[in-house]
């Protein structure tokens, strides 16, 4: 399978926008795990931001943009350095891609985007992409990185997006509101209701929400792709995420017909 895996902020770090230096390298670990499966692996990782504001300490994500802009040229430093250091230990290349809105409009740019990533595929490398927030100012309010991921997973092709955030799924309300809602399995169809069950905003170092990832899954199910909105605090999920088993909200992609009724593959 060809598997773009997004990773928000508030998987990747603790609240203190430290690293979570025991979660990155399981991550890492079952990562490269599927790649020794014969699995082909993109990582789009957010943090950079999130890594910047712990180390210049900030007591919190700060809100004017040049601030934003110092924490992404010190975080996106040091979150590639752990990549790059833990996905060595399992005898994997790194390779990193910054990109900016622009880099997937232009019809040229987006064209050498596709052909540079899936050369990288082709050479055993993972790469890994992230928005490169230093230098534009649309993409820090981007989506958290959520947008991204669906595009990068349209664009080579994939077979499924696994979203990693810090709640298990798509629910019925909010859950952190409302101690009754319950985890929406499946999704054929997103409805005006399921849309406006989405909410606001995540956590206090990221940027993205549930409606983020709603218009993510929206854009990989138009394409054809599987999406999935699953709890990262345990990156083991990645295996049944992998083998198909029920874990999180699964966004089904629309597939064609065949003239015998059936999916057409």
């Amino acid at each position: 399978m060809r598997i773009v895996v997004k990773v928000g902020t508030s998987t990747l770090t603790y609240s203190t926008g430290r690293l979570n230096i025991r979660r990155v390298e399981a991550l890492c670990r079952v990562l490269s795990d599927l790649k020794n499966a014969g699995n082909e692996i993109v990582l789009v990782s957010s943090g950079a931001i999130g890594m910047g504001v712990g180390k210049l300490g900030f007591p919190e994500r700060p809100k004017d943009m040049p601030s934003k802009q110092a924490c992404a040229a010190v975080g996106q430093c040091e979150l590639m350095y752990v990549y790059d250091k833990l996905f060595s230990e399992h005898n994997h290349t790194a390779a990193q891609i910054l990109l900016t809105a622009e880099d997937l409009r232009d019809e040229t740019r987006h064209r050498n985007f596709t052909n540079t990533i899936l050369r990288l595929l082709e050479l055993g490398a993972l790469p890994v992409i992230n928005e490169n927030d230093t230098v534009s100012t649309e993409e820090i309010a981007f989506g958290d990185n959520d947008t991204l991921g669906a595009l990068s997973a349209v664009s080579v092709g994939a077979d499924l997006l696994v979203i990693l955030t810090d709640i298990d799924g798509l629910y019925t309300s909010d859950p952190r509101r409302n101690p009754d809602a319950s985890l929406v399995p499946e999704v054929r169809e997103l409805t005006p209701e399921i849309i406006a069950s989405a909410g606001g905003q995540g956590s206090a170092l990221s940027s993205g929400g549930m409606a983020t990832k709603l218009a993510a899954a929206r854009l990989c199910m138009e394409a054809g792709i599987d999406a999935l909105i699953v709890n990262g605090s345990r990156p083991e999920i990645l295996y049944e995420a992998a083998e198909g088993k029920q874990v999180g909200t699964r966004f089904v992609g629309r597939r064609t017909e065949s003239p015998q009724g059936g999916k057409a593959t």
